[in-house]
């Protein structure tokens, strides 16, 4: 089937929600901040947790309403990983527009249009540990007429003097069913046809992650046509088949180190991430029932020592191959370090 004529407007833009209410299954910040619709009195906020769960959907939302079309440029500074973020601007960009007063007079119609700036630094913990020291100065001196908002995915590298400024948020990630809810309302907008397989392979390939889940599928829909199936999603989402991760667990579990050679090179040659192998390695383990919990325990330590070293640079060969040597050890109840006799 022909594919579907598109806009050009990525479906994570084009369907994000407009207002704070339409956010879905974060229903304290929810409730909090539409408390603060109709105060309009607003701490500064810290909203954490894992990616395409709503942070940065529910910042521009609040910022929106607050501010309206009219005032929101003036009004609000974004700014994310993609924008220098260091002591510098800080010092300049950031305290500049944090110390400029406001109208407290100023409306915006049918907004409330508080008398305060808003300042939303997405990614936040990429930011140097220097950049948020200097930050702490300027969010006590500016409080009265700027609010921060702070939206990262680990709160641990938020330096403790910035977290303690803030309210915090923690979003979960979604449920399948919340996804599965959105991608069908997105599937009748679009005019899609998608199947029970592929409704549940799709929330469970993004991981509660929606954003992930709408580019699949609007990506399966670009290269398939009006009909995804199963097949196609897994084929876009970059997840390695499943005949190559049981050939692999299968040539592990024999012993025989050549198999399992045989079996790592072909992953390499296949081009797949080697990353994502981890991944749904570790899956595979935690969730069998043949393996006992002390060979658990030693692969998944070889799965978190061989991801370190890819996120350093490492060579994905070696790590794979150390990770399936790992895994024969494991499995045939070898000694977990070998011994050198003189």
């Amino acid at each position: 089937m022909a594919p579907v004529l598109q806009s050009s407007q990525p479906w994570v833009e084009k369907y994000r929600p407009k207002q704070v209410k339409d956010v879905v299954q974060q229903d304290e910040v929810v409730r909090v901040l539409t408390n603060t619709l109709e105060t309009t009195n607003c701490p500064h906020m810290l909203f954490y947790g894992p990616p395409g769960t709503g942070k940065t959907t529910t910042a521009l939302a609040i910022a929106h309403q607050l501010f309206g079309p009219e005032l929101y440029k003036s009004r609000v500074l974004e700014l994310n990983a993609s924008d220098d973020r260091g002591i510098n601007i800080v010092r300049t960009k950031i305290k500049d527009f944090a110390a400029v007063a406001v109208r407290s007079g100023q409306h915006g119609g049918a907004y409330p249009c508080p008398p305060y700036k808003i300042i939303i630094l997405d990614e936040a913990d990429s930011m140097t540990e220097d950049a948020q020291n200097a930050l702490r100065r300027t969010m006590e001196t500016y409080s009265k007429v700027t609010r921060f908002f702070f939206l990262c995915n680990y709160i641990s590298r938020i330096i403790e003097p910035l977290a303690s400024r803030c309210a915090k948020f923690r979003f979960k990630p979604l449920s399948e069913e919340i996804v599965s809810s959105r991608i069908l309302r997105i599937c009748k907008e679009e005019g899609l046809s998608l199947d029970a397989e592929a409704l549940s392979t799709l929330s469970s390939i993004s991981q509660g992650d929606l954003r992930r889940a709408i580019t699949y599928l609007q990506g399966a829909a670009r290269l398939f046509g009006s009909t995804v199936s199963s097949k196609d999603l897994l084929s876009v989402s970059g997840v390695i088949p499943q005949e190559f991760l049981g050939a692999l667990h299968a040539a592990c579990k024999s012993g025989d180190f050549d198999s399992a050679n045989n079996e790592v090179n072909n992953v390499i040659a296949e081009g797949y991430p080697v990353s994502q192998m981890l991944v749904q390695l570790f899956e595979l383990v935690v969730e069998a029932d043949d393996i006992s919990d002390e060979q658990k325990a030693r692969i998944c330590k070889s799965l978190a020592a061989a991801d370190k070293c890819l996120v350093d640079g490492a060579d994905e060969y070696l790590q794979l191959l150390d990770v399936a040597s790992n895994t024969i050890r494991a499995l045939c109840n070898m000694p977990q370090d070998f011994s050198y006799e003189n």
